[in-house]
């Protein structure tokens, strides 16, 4: 299957800066920025930027980023589902999950999150995919929110939902570990109805459960 990237980009004002939100971004693009010292939810950093490389050099990997004065200051990250993970046993290669979201304090209450969403679905080219994420509330900054669980969970919803991601059903045993947790799904307009099937079968795999 080839993976079409078509790049997109816009420009939101700060002050008297402008940010620029841009992708999919090449790996040796990523490679010239430096990252925030804020992004640390997943890695040190240094070391998130070197997987943001990767990502942007594999096949269907895809990296959106908010920019400023060359230093990134916020990431959406699209790839295939990790391999020991329940998403990749279906071998789809129409399967894409959006992955990690974040964006540096200082700058989350501009809305770049949805945006950069926004900007990774522009134009047709995940017209061919279902996309998925998987929100899991270890994962989420409660304290430096000041949100609980449930609030946070709704703002969760409500970004992905900005770029038409609804909530799916599933037995995946982590999702189903703790009720704030969820998966939502983006099913392109090209994915045939195989592909619907296969994703419904491996949502669900103890269907005498249900």
């Amino acid at each position: 299957m080839k993976h079409s990237k078509i790049y997109h980009s816009e420009e939101v004002s700060y002050q008297d800066k402008t940010l620029l939100i841009e992708g999919p971004v090449t790996p040796a693009y990523l490679k010239g920025l430096s990252m925030h010292e804020g992004l640390k939810a997943f890695r040190r950093p240094r070391e998130q930027q070197e997987a943001l490389v990767e990502i942007a050099g594999l096949p269907e990997g895809r990296m959106i980023v908010t920019t400023l004065d060359e230093v990134i200051i916020g990431y959406v990250t699209f790839h295939y589902p990790d391999e020991m993970e329940r998403w990749s046993e279906g071998k789809m290669i129409d399967l894409i999950e959006l992955g990690a979201v974040e964006v540096a304090a200082p700058y989350r209450s501009l809305g770049l999150g949805k945006r950069m969403i926004r900007l990774g679905f522009a134009g047709r080219q995940l017209e061919p995919y279902i996309v998925f994420t998987t929100e899991y509330y270890w994962h989420w900054d409660l304290a430096g929110s000041g949100l609980n669980v449930w609030d946070y969970r709704k703002m969760m919803e409500r970004l992905m939902e900005s770029a038409g991601m609804v909530w799916y059903a599933t037995d995946d045993p982590e999702i189903c570990s703790h009720p704030a947790n969820c998966l939502m799904v983006r099913v392109g307009k090209d994915v045939p109805m195989t592909s619907v099937e296969q994703f419904d079968r491996v949502r669900f795999q103890n269907r005498f459960m249900y």
